[in-house]
């Protein structure tokens, strides 16, 4: 008995030391690390308790439309993702070459603050109309068939995002590439987002700090 009593007290001290020690993205999970072609990302949360957003997300209103909620759910088959699942797809999911974190907005946007191991893939070039969309599908591993049809079997896991919940980007991408055949299980939204992801102090990347 009194060896439990003790095994849970140093457990408790434990934890309380862990969570004393900064700000975690778990209780136990300190930071995310992974490697992307080469480049090694580390994810972190700000670890100022005092910190508050500023700039364009610390807006809460946007004119709709465009700027309107989008849904939990895109599509049967497509997996929405909290800021734990979007780790886990980075730190899994990337780094073994299945899939890949897609960022849908401008190039500026992406520039200025992106998820660390995000790529760009603006939600313009994933229109039907863009005669290059062809060539992108194969650089995700489509397989072009006969006429204008296209074998998604061997295509890549996608997860995209865009700028928040009021952000039409990500959602839109996935709905074209859904009427293009893409298989539904391969693709996620993560609906919350760049306002989301700084909102919670997760690291964000730059043109000029690409780690």
């Amino acid at each position: 008995m009194i060896k439990s009593i003790t095994m849970a007290a140093c457990f408790l001290a434990t934890v309380s030391a862990v969570q004393a020690q900064d700000v975690r993205i778990t209780t136990f999970k300190t930071e995310s690390t992974f490697s992307l072609n080469g480049t090694t990302f580390s994810i972190t949360r700000d670890q100022n308790p005092n910190a508050v957003l500023e700039g364009e997300f610390a807006r809460t209103s946007r004119a709709c439309p465009p700027n309107c909620l989008q849904p939990m759910v895109i599509a049967d088959g497509v997996k929405t993702l909290g800021e734990l699942e979007v780790l886990r797809f980075l730190e899994t999911t990337t780094t073994d070459g299945r899939g890949l974190l897609v960022d849908v907005r401008s190039p500026q946007d992406f520039a200025n603050a992106a998820i660390p191991g995000a790529v760009n893939v603006p939600v313009v070039t994933l229109m039907p109309e863009n005669r290059f969309r062809p060539d992108i599908f194969r650089a995700l591993g489509a397989t072009p068939l006969e006429g204008d049809a296209i074998d998604f079997s061997d295509a890549m896991e996608l997860a995209f995002y865009s700028g928040g919940v009021w952000s039409a980007e990500a959602s839109t991408a996935i709905r074209n590439l859904l009427d293009a055949g893409y298989p539904s299980e391969k693709l996620y939204f993560y609906r919350g987002g760049m306002q989301a992801w700084v909102h919670v102090g997760l690291s964000t990347t730059s043109s000029s700090n690409p780690g």
